[in-house]
């Protein structure tokens, strides 16, 4: 009865509802769909990328013709005196109206306008990629907080297990005492004992309730009777293996990639724009007026061409700008991959540590176990001192704190390894989430579509789905 009390305590501290049925457990694969789906981060990144979608469009405008409009009405009014009017002072009053249309289309900028555009597609390939890193921290804050929710509980129940086991020792020694088998300092030290297990319980519950609230701030629910990991994650058998990997899919690499790119075609743009530009313009204007008859209708059409002869040095600085531009990218780029290698080194380190303290915990728990029942047994025959009996406890509650550290340790380690790989995605992990495409917009907006047009309706569709519109 004892036993069933303690477990729905346990099941209340969790935030579980206690009752005749079976309450689904979350795994870990719940814990990282949960964060997926609601991760503020996540979502803000995807809009970064929305917004890098659209310098993509933007540069695609600039290949296209320009149209405009403009209309102005004009009250011109005045005196004169002449020798048509007779040297009389006249007043002379006109309203006009006027409207334009212009058209412009650059039809030769030595590719300054493509350039731009394949900058801009380098920049949204670039940015897929930094979405798909801040995708992994997600992940691996939901694995954590999983993971350390799962640590507070079993340090709770060894915390409450640790309560009861002394305030049974305590009740034999009171026992023994009445009898006059041991002294008053034997039950003071288990009463001492006692006090300190109770206030270690009451900070392992305060962790579990901090751990509680983590879970609720990074997967969007509180934790629901959270399920040990069953197995960990495929790895590369060796490090240098795993570096390769990460060395060539690791999003931060590809990012810094895609930066290098963009930075060159900065260069060859900004060397464009030392050279001529040539455009094509055609202007429709009409004018009316208002209190007369009179009227103007015509337009011009025209091939404009310019460049630059003198602009203080600006342009080749422009240049020279381009490419530190580049050699910075490329530098970061050195950065990365040895950080990256660095990373995976460090990853695969803590898991030999962690899976090395769990085999040595194992052993420590077996023998404390042994030794305890064997002091326990001994003082029923006076052999043993209630204090070799608490210290004997003491022993064994830090050999099994140290294994429920050691395994969530273990765990951990496996999925950071996983993530300096670049493999902890929701894809690769085959989650059971819709997962964000981020082509799909970008497919939509590429070509630059109007609000009118068909893409852009369906543009505006999308928009409403994501509550931005």
């Amino acid at each position: 009865m004892a036993k069933r009390v303690k477990l729905t305590a346990l099941a209340m501290a969790c935030g579980l509802a206690v009752t005749g049925s079976v309450v689904k457990a979350d795994t870990l694969a719940d814990a990282m769909i949960g964060a997926y789906n609601t991760s503020g981060l996540l979502e803000q990144n995807r809009a970064v990328l929305r917004a890098a979608d659209e310098d993509v469009a933007q540069a695609m405008a600039a290949l296209r013709p320009v149209i405009s409009w403009s209309a102005d009405a004009t009250r011109q009014f005045g005196t004169s005196r002449s020798e048509s009017t007779r040297n009389t002072i006249v007043p002379t009053v006109s309203n006009s109206v006027s409207a334009s249309l212009v058209a412009e289309l650059t039809v030769f900028d030595s590719g300054q306008n493509k350039f731009a555009l394949e900058t801009a597609k380098e920049a949204v390939l670039g940015t897929r990629q930094q979405l798909i890193n801040v995708e992994q921290q997600v992940l691996l804050s939901a694995v954590e907080a999983h993971l350390e929710v799962r640590r507070a509980i079993e340090n709770v129940a060894l915390r409450e297990n640790n309560v009861r086991l002394i305030r049974q020792e305590l009740n034999a020694a009171q026992q023994r005492f009445e009898v006059g088998e041991v002294t008053r300092t034997d039950t003071s030290l288990a009463e001492a004992r006692l006090a300190a297990a109770r206030s270690q319980l009451a900070a392992a519950e305060g962790s579990l309730t901090v751990a509680r609230e983590q879970y609720l701030a990074i997967v969007g629910r509180l934790p629901n009777n959270l399920q040990p990991v069953q197995s960990l994650p495929n790895l590369p058998d060796s490090v240098d293996a795993a570096k390769a990997i990460a060395v060539r899919a690791h999003p931060q690499i590809k990012s810094v990639q895609h930066r290098i790119s963009a930075s060159e075609l900065g260069i060859l743009r900004a060397k464009a724009a030392m050279n001529p530009s040539v455009r094509l313009a055609g202007r429709l204007t009409v004018t009316e007026g208002v209190d007369s008859d009179r009227f103007s209708r015509g337009g011009s059409v025209g091939v404009e061409a310019g460049g630059p002869i003198y602009q203080g040095g600006r342009l080749t600085s422009l240049v020279r700008q381009a490419m530190a531009n580049r050699d910075q990218a490329r530098g970061e780029l050195h950065q990365a991959i040895d950080q990256v290698s660095q990373n995976v080194g460090n990853a695969y380190a803590q898991l030999r540590i962690a899976a090395a303290s769990l085999e040595s915990t194992e052993r420590q728990v077996r023998a404390a176990t042994v030794a305890f029942r064997g002091v326990r047994e001994e003082a029923e025959l006076g052999a043993r001192t209630t204090l070799d009996v608490l210290n004997a406890e003491q022993e064994l509650l830090n050999a099994r704190s140290a294994r429920i550290s050691a395994k969530v340790d273990q765990d951990l380690a496996a999925y950071r390894v996983l993530s300096t790989l670049g493999r902890l995605t929701a894809s690769d992990l085959r989650l059971n989430v819709q997962q964000y495409d981020p082509i799909s917009y970008y497919n939509l907006v590429k070509d630059s579509p109007i609000q009118k047009s068909e893409q852009g309706q369906k543009l505006d569709r999308v928009l409403q789905s994501l509550g931005k519109n």
